[in-house]
């Protein structure tokens, strides 16, 4: 599940009138708290820091009331319990005096709103107060509460100078005996039944999360934009772990021995680049079973007409051995059909299988057993299926096979447990009639068990094989910019993973090679917490990355998988340590 973030929160837009845009920039980003300087000059109010920067166009009123009134005019926007936090710069008495009549102008709409007008800076003497109209309120700020109860309730919060209680920066982590001291303030705050406000705090989104972690309550920054779209998606990006799998450790009886290999099962974790597992080792108590593999190289991604690979042109690199145009399924960059993995490998007496948590017609299965110029030719792609040498299926997506008798080909079963007892020379399931839901929402363990079940299919007998087994949906939620749904899709991929090491150590001549077909996301993990299952993740992007991806190898030969090279390499890798001869 997703640790809950309060919204109780408010973004303060600091000395909003140096925006580029004021008001505006705070008020369609989402602030709920806006600071106005204002002095006086010559028997009128200014919105400016000092008296030399006065503009005589800037006030309060054509800078944020009249524009604040036309929004509402339009319903762009809300204001309901907006806070305006009126730092005086020069005689209390004589600035409220001037100010008072402003806001009686908009009193409608500021008493509609329930809008707050927080007299900070100069303020007049807090009796004054009980003189004000109830939406005048006060900026306290001192530790000591008003020994007036009606005045104390007039204090919309408490305001501190954050320097006084740290130096922090901002980056890396703060030192532990001033977050306490900070927390104690905090806390003591909070105990008086008021919000709390610092001035003077770093700015960023390590700071935004520290702040929110601690419960302040007013937000300060000179960035609401990237404030409000940091905070807004905490939901998304943070993440608690509660179910952890079990690591498997390896044999390693056989691991890159120079010996036969007979059977071959590559895994491809969709999306799935170095931050993707260690998000999911991370949350996982800090350890995968497939962390445990000791042979590791990195695969560039780069299709044959882009800098940037989509699912189809990878899968395609690594189940053909060629690169090619974004899009293609088993096409080369001419057009034409090139001969996949488990089309060759039957030639030579090799069972074959598919499994993938995407529908069967997906890009990266569908590499594996098709060829068609364009990813989205479904209905093309699931006739292929009917011509495919593949010994074995298992996928989601049923309804793109309709009206295509594929009990001709395969015997089609209703469960995976059936898959691994079936005597049939040809075995399918379909996982869900159409797309697969994640584990984040209550997926189980199915790609483990079709992969255990797979194997047992599989090597009923003594024919080679060779077995493909994605995880999709890690690049799904990569996508969503969803923290949750890659690490939970991360840690069921590794569950498949533990499936095929301990058939490899049960069989000791097959080769396990765990890859990805791109990056998704530019996802980064700024920080979290190991003990507790928590991470934090960060985006730059919804879409893949050109960043290389990890590969890892188990078996015999294993060590061939070392290095840096071209992800079509991965196909002529497996090709040569078969040492296939033609009967």
């Amino acid at each position: 599940m997703a640790q809950a973030q309060s919204k109780a929160y408010r973004i303060h837009s600091h000395n909003d009138y140096q925006q580029s845009t004021p008001f505006w920039t705070a008020y369609s980003n989402g602030a709920q708290s806006i600071e106005v300087d204002l002095v006086l000059d010559q028997g009128a109010l200014y919105v400016a820091h000092e008296l030399h920067s006065v503009d005589k166009n800037r006030t309060i009123e054509s800078l944020y009331l009249e524009p604040l009134s036309k929004a509402l005019t339009l319903n762009i926007g809300k204001a309901k319990g907006l806070h305006f936090l009126i730092d005086l710069k020069s005689n209390a008495n004589q600035s409220m005096k001037l100010l008072l009549p402003v806001l009686q102008k908009y009193e409608k709409l500021i008493k509609e709103q329930d809008i707050t007008f927080v007299i900070s800076g100069n303020k007049p003497d807090a009796k004054e107060f009980s003189n004000y109209p109830s939406y005048i309120q006060i900026d306290h700020q001192s530790l000591t509460p008003l020994t007036d109860q009606k005045l104390w309730d007039r204090v919309a919060m408490v305001s501190l100078n954050f320097r006084e209680y740290s130096v922090w920066n901002g980056k890396g982590r703060i030192v532990e005996e001033e977050k306490q001291k900070l927390q104690e303030v905090i806390d003591l705050v909070h105990s008086q039944g008021k919000t709390i406000r610092f001035w003077g705090t770093p700015d960023g989104k390590t700071a935004f999360k520290a702040f929110v972690d601690m419960g302040i309550d007013v937000i300060n920054t000179d960035n609401p934009y990237l404030a409000n779209t940091y905070l807004s998606n905490l939901h998304k990006t943070v993440y608690t772990n509660k179910e952890v799998s079990k690591v498997y450790k390896p044999t390693y009886a056989n691991d890159d021995k120079n010996m036969p290999i007979k059977n071959v099962i590559l895994l491809v974790g969709d999306g799935n680049g170095l931050t993707q597992i260690s998000s999911a080792a991370l949350a996982n108590g800090g350890d995968l079973s497939l962390l445990q593999l000791k042979s590791i190289g990195f695969l560039k991604t780069q299709s044959g007409d882009d800098f940037t690979t989509d699912s189809a042109a990878g899968g395609t690199a690594l189940a053909t051995g060629e690169k090619t145009y974004n899009r293609s399924i088993g096409m080369s960059m001419e057009r034409k059909p090139l001969i996949n993995i488990t089309e060759y490998l039957t030639s030579y007496k090799f069972k074959t299988g598919v499994i993938s948590t995407d529908e069967l017609t997906g890009a990266t299965p569908s590499s594996f057993y098709a060829h068609q110029k364009d990813r989205d030719d479904d209905t093309l792609i699931a006739k292929d299926l009917l011509t495919s040498n593949l010994s074995l299926f298992v996928g989601a997506g049923k309804k793109s096979f309709k009206g295509l008798d594929l009990n001709k080909q395969f015997s089609i079963v209703e469960t995976v447990n059936e898959v691994g007892v079936s005597k049939a020379k040809r075995v399918g399931m379909f996982l869900a009639e159409g797309g697969l839901k994640g584990v984040i929402d209550g997926r189980t363990d199915v790609l483990a068990q079709a992969t255990k079940n797979s194997l047992e299919f599989l090597s009923k007998d003594n024919q080679p094989f060779f077995l493909m087994v994605e995880g999709a949906k890690i690049d799904s939620y990569g996508h969503f910019n969803n923290t949750g749904g890659i690490i939970t899709e991360g840690i069921d991929f590794d569950r498949a993973i533990t499936e095929a090491l301990k058939f490899a150590d049960k069989d000791g001549q097959t080769l396990v090679i765990v890859t990805a077909d791109h990056e998704t996301a530019g996802f980064a993990i700024p920080q979290g917490d190991v003990k507790k299952g928590i991470i934090e993740g960060d985006f730059i992007s919804n879409d893949h990355t050109g960043t290389m991806i990890p590969i890892f190898a188990y078996g015999p030969r294993s060590g061939e998988f070392r290095g840096v090279y071209e992800n079509n390499e991965v196909y002529h890798k497996i090709i040569k340590l078969l040492n296939l001869k033609k009967k």
